[in-house]
Formats: C-alpha cells, sequence, structure tokens
C-alpha cells in the first residue's frame, strides 16, 4: 500500500511536467515535503465567516430539528453538484447518509464552515465535492489544495478517525477552458492525498471525458455546468467502491485513471 502511494504521489509531480495549463501552471508552488501541505495554517480572510451561506445553514438546522441524523454515517458535503443530487440519501443501499450541499460554495468556504458542516454529524467517512467555483473565481490550483489541506486539518482535531474521500474536479462543458487548472488542482489533491493517512482520492473527472478527451456533453443539463441523471449515475458507480474500506488496488486505480488522462493531455483533443 505505501508503494502504491508513494507512485500515486510521483504520478501528481509527472503531471506538472507535461506542461498542463501553462496559463495557470506559473501561479502554482510544488508540493511542500511530499505531502502538498502549506507550510503555514491559511490566514484568517479564509476562514471568516460568511453570511451568504445563513439560509443554507438554516435550513439544515431546521433538518436536524425535525429529524436528527444518525451519526457515524456517510456524509456528503460541497457545492451545487452536492444540493441537486436527487434522492442522495436513498442511493447507497440502507447506508446512512447525510447530504449537507450549498450551492455555489467553494472549497475556501467548505473548509471555513467545518463546524456547520461536519462536526455534529461525527461521520464515519466525510465524501467532498468542492474546488470547481474556486477556480471559476480565479482562485489558483494551489490554493484550491491549500483550502482542502485546511479542511482535512479541521476535520483531524476533532474528528481524528473519520476518513475524507475528495472527488476530483469534474470536466464541465462550460467551463472546458479551466481543464488544465482542474486536472492541476485534481493532480494536487491526489498527491496529499496518497500520502496522507485515511484520505481518499475519487477520480471522477476521467470517466466523464470522451475518447477525444473533451467533457461529455450527454451526461450535463441544458446549463453545461450541472449534471443530469447520467452523469450521477456515473458518480455512484465511482463513488460506491469507497464507501466500504479501501482496498490496497484502489490507490492504484485512481492512479492508472489519472495517468491516462495525463498521456491524453499531452497528447491534445483530437478533432477541431
Amino acid at each position: 500500500m505505501r508503494k502504491t502511494k508513494r507512485r500515486l504521489t510521483k504520478l501528481a509531480f509527472a503531471l506538472y511536467s507535461l506542461g498542463l495549463g501553462a496559463s495557470a501552471g506559473a501561479q502554482l508552488m510544488p508540493l511542500q515535503g511530499g505531502r502538498g501541505a502549506p507550510q503555514q495554517r491559511p490566514t484568517s480572510a479564509s476562514t471568516a465567516v460568511d453570511t451568504r451561506w445563513k439560509e443554507s445553514f438554516d435550513a439544515f438546522a431546521a433538518a436536524d430539528l425535525k429529524q436528527s441524523p444518525q451519526t457515524g454515517g456517510v456524509l456528503f458535503v460541497g457545492s451545487s453538484s452536492i444540493r441537486l443530487w436527487d434522492d442522495l440519501e436513498t442511493q447507497f443501499d440502507k447506508m446512512p447518509v447525510i447530504k449537507r450541499g450549498f450551492g455555489g460554495s467553494r472549497m475556501l468556504d467548505v473548509a471555513a464552515h467545518v463546524d456547520h458542516l461536519v462536526l455534529p454529524y461525527k461521520p464515519r467517512l466525510i465524501v467532498v465535492y468542492a474546488g470547481d467555483n474556486d477556480l471559476a473565481e480565479g482562485r489558483t490550483p494551489q490554493q484550491v489544495l491549500d483550502s482542502f489541506v485546511e479542511f482535512v486539518e479541521r476535520v483531524r482535531e476533532e474528528l481524528p478517525d473519520t476518513r475524507i474521500a475528495y472527488l476530483s474536479i469534474k470536466p464541465s462543458p462550460s467551463r472546458a477552458a479551466l481543464m488544465p487548472q482542474a486536472m492541476q488542482a485534481n493532480a494536487l489533491i491526489a498527491g496529499y492525498s496518497a500520502s496522507t493517512p485515511n484520505l481518499d482520492f475519487i477520480d471522477v473527472y476521467s470517466r466523464m471525458l470522451d475518447e477525444a478527451g473533451k467533457p461529455r456533453t450527454d451526461l450535463y443539463s441544458a446549463d453545461a455546468l450541472h449534471m443530469n441523471p447520467a452523469g450521477y449515475a456515473i458518480w455512484k458507480s465511482t463513488i460506491t467502491p469507497h464507501l466500504v474500506p479501501q482496498q490496497p488496488q484502489s490507490a492504484a486505480l485512481s492512479a492508472a485513471a489519472l495517468q491516462k488522462t495525463a498521456v491524453s493531455a499531452r497528447s491534445g483533443p483530437s478533432g477541431p
């Protein structure tokens, strides 16, 4: 398992050498100490309470009062891709699932609100989808990693045994111009996850590309940003194996998928 994780970390470095996303690459910092974590915790600016999410958090609190969620379950947190997943709570057999997605949120916001989003539920596993909106607002892949590291550290302070799985940033047709940055952010987080205990990286990015390496439009709704049922079906089938205790080969499968995507990006998409 350790050898597999080292290979995945090396693969994350290899993605940089391919020159992916040159426009964003100049803003990236190299992985530090083989872990990818920043040397200092993010400043207080990244953790300030944002009143934009008050309505969402009030709704979560009201739902909790109506029916107290079961502890020790699987918690899905993140942006609108989580919020809009219909019937997510019943998608994974009889496994207890809690959905806490708030539309428009960034990895920055998810990290800042761990107290509201995570700690009350004491989950066995947290599945995180965020980072897409960070890139759309001009944050760099390194900043997305920094926010994810902050999220992990905040969770671990209170829930040291909770496993965390990061869902890779998806390739949305409406944000095709951001695909290089998305790949770099995914590579950074894959490397960090590979070298950090009890972290998991789930690669949905590779499965949402066509043979030419472009986003599959058939997986998205009319806005070309949010997924339709076919897109969520891919997410479900990809996530399901990660909801049980991770097997040694799963990290190797993630590494293989990332390598295939990297080779595709280097050769460039075919067609006009």
